[in-house]
């Protein structure tokens, strides 16, 4: 079946952290494992909160900055190391950015109120998805399928000819519940070999 629209994941996919040592010395400091200081900003109660949209991405690190100890006035410094090992992967922007002609491209991301400024003001790559759907503002998460319909529906297609790329597998096969395609994402040239593989048997 025809592929005609490929969803992709932004953070592990399209951000990354490739540079781990910014939020190891962090952590150090704070007497925190980097595990542990990972799961204090993406996995505490405060953290799915932000992600379901019930409190702003300001009011989460208001949180995290309040489980720290850390001085109020100071969080934009405790935000700018915690992700000042991450980079946006411009060889998969490039890569979209010349699919976008052909196939619909739409990200699905599990991510805070803030990320849509992101896009346009940080990453300038919100030109690139026909469609962006951010957890925070629908107020549902991947693996849940109402995401995948909400997204499908956005898109306007079948599921088989929907293609979708992320790092965590309970997410590819919550997407493959769906009727979509999927691919795990491990490294971006295995992303983009196996993206051109199943769009060459369109």
């Amino acid at each position: 079946m025809i592929v005609q629209a490929i969803v992709w994941d932004l953070g592990g996919v399209l951000v990354r952290t490739e540079d781990c040592q910014p939020r190891t010395h962090l952590a150090e400091e704070l007497s925190l494992s980097y595990d542990g200081l990972d799961r204090l900003v993406f996995n505490s109660p405060s953290a799915r909160q932000a992600s379901r949209g019930e409190i702003s991405a300001g009011q989460h690190w208001l949180n995290v900055s309040q489980q720290l100890s850390w001085p109020v006035e100071k969080i934009q410094e405790l935000q700018d190391r915690f992700w000042g090992g991450d980079r946006l992967d411009h060889t998969l922007v490039n890569f979209m950015r010349a699919l976008k002609p052909t196939y619909a491209i739409a990200l699905l991301s599990n991510n805070w109120s803030n990320l849509r400024q992101a896009l346009v003001n940080e990453w300038r790559i919100a030109d690139v998805f026909d469609e962006i759907v951010i957890s925070a503002e629908v107020g549902l998460v991947k693996p849940e399928p109402h995401i995948y319909r909400l997204t499908q529906a956005k898109l306007g297609f079948r599921p088989e000819r929907i293609l979708f790329v992320d790092d965590f597998i309970e997410n590819i096969q919550a997407a493959r519940a769906a009727g979509w395609k999927a691919i795990h994402f491990q490294n971006s040239q295995q992303a983009i070999t196996e993206v051109n593989a199943l769009l060459t048997q369109n």
